[in-house]
């Protein structure tokens, strides 16, 4: 049966043997787009599992033309959210930037207010860089935080999220400009 077939055939009866049948075709290439962006083999093995579980529901949601391409971006977009959680729960040393003094303006400065030494202003700082990310649209955060927290250069964040180069420059542009107009606010 094609993957086609399959699904329609899964959506008449419930049988998730038929989803089983897809995950036998499909569970490596699942666990490649995991490794790809997890690092890690345990992880990916997980998205893998949490991939297919989605499959029960969403292919029971969604009308699916090309199967292999919408499980493809099912995986990525999977991934993308677990990075996007674990960045939220995880420390992240931040390049030092001054709100005073951004005389080159360039996309490629740092993104923090300048840090004390004292831990707990560290630390406020970093809940508002935080609530900073937050205030911005969807497309500046994914690329904010690929970018600047997870070290990722224009091409990649392109390549993540599919954006072509200029968005990607011009969101994180956006997105770091919105990020100072929040902090300036929230500092003064």
């Amino acid at each position: 049966m094609t993957d086609e077939a399959l699904i329609e055939a899964y959506k008449q009866s419930g049988d998730t043997s038929l989803v089983g049948e897809l995950y036998k075709r499909y569970a490596h290439l699942v666990y490649g787009v995991g490794l790809k962006y997890m690092k890690d083999p345990e992880e990916a093995q997980d998205v893998a599992m949490m991939v297919f579980e989605k499959l029960m529901v969403d292919l029971k949601q969604h009308q699916v033309q090309q199967f292999k391409p919408w499980l493809y971006m099912v995986a990525k977009n999977q991934c993308l959210m677990l990075i996007r959680k674990r960045k939220g729960h995880e420390t992240v040393e931040l390049p030092e930037y001054n709100l005073e003094n951004d005389e080159d303006g360039g996309m490629e400065s740092g993104l923090t207010a300048h840090l004390d030494d004292d831990s707990d202003i560290k630390e406020a700082q970093l809940n508002r860089l935080e609530e900073g990310i937050k205030t911005l649209n969807e497309e500046q955060k994914i690329c904010v935080e690929l970018f600047y927290l997870q070290d990722k250069s224009y091409v990649e964040v392109a390549e993540i999220t599919g954006y072509d180069l200029k968005q990607v420059k011009s969101y994180i542009q956006n997105g770091k400009r919105n990020l100072k107009i929040f902090l300036t606010k929230q500092n003064g």
